[in-house]
């Protein structure tokens, strides 16, 4: 284990519900970082990123710390979705999604603060959305689970009824791919077992 603190780049709780499950101690730092100046078309790109800078941003205010950041997006017919603008982007969004399927990807970056030590990667999920009918998309929205999520649903909540499978991990959709990180901590000397 490192000397020093961990200390998550988020304030996503789905994250820090992730860390808490596989015993990870770690502070909550969200990032301030404005995601609308990263504007790549390229996914993995924009999380690698978007993960990496927010992990960056927070490095600067800490010493001794292992930083973990992590960023999610949902990409349907090679077009990125991030989470809706209002109520009216989350329903186009879960019309497009419905009957369909997408990917998730999820960049995962990780900085030791004391000798700039870092990891870069992301990780890819295939999700298959049954038939989704207006007035269950309507419901839904209404109970505004879909408002903060990438794509306009939350597969840990309601929105995994709409889920029929994945081809990947469960946790790369839920937003932090855990098998991922924990072979990236052994290499900062971070057993989680």
């Amino acid at each position: 284990m490192i000397n020093g603190k961990v200390v998550l780049a988020s304030s996503s709780d789905r994250r820090k519900t992730l860390l808490n499950r596989i015993g990870i101690k770690y502070t909550a730092m969200p990032s301030k970082l404005n995601e609308n100046n990263y504007n790549f078309d390229n996914p993995i790109e924009l999380v690698e990123g978007l993960a990496f800078a927010k992990a960056s941003e927070v490095a600067d205010f800490v010493e001794d710390a292992l930083i973990i950041s992590a960023d999610t997006i949902v990409v349907f017919d090679d077009k990125i979705l991030g989470k809706p603008k209002d109520k009216e982007d989350a329903f186009q969004m879960l019309k497009m999604l419905s009957n369909n399927k997408h990917q998730v990807y999820t960049g995962l970056a990780v900085i030791l603060t004391d000798n700039q030590m870092h990891y870069i990667g992301h990780d890819k999920t295939e999700v298959f959305i049954r038939e989704i009918g207006d007035r269950e998309i309507e419901r839904y929205i209404n109970t505004g689970e879909p408002m903060d999520k990438a794509g306009s649903y939350a597969i840990q909540g309601k929105g995994g009824i709409f889920v029929e499978k994945i081809i990947g991990s469960f946790f790369t959709v839920m937003g932090l791919p855990i098998h991922q990180l924990s072979k990236v901590l052994k290499n900062f000397n971070i057993e989680i077992l």
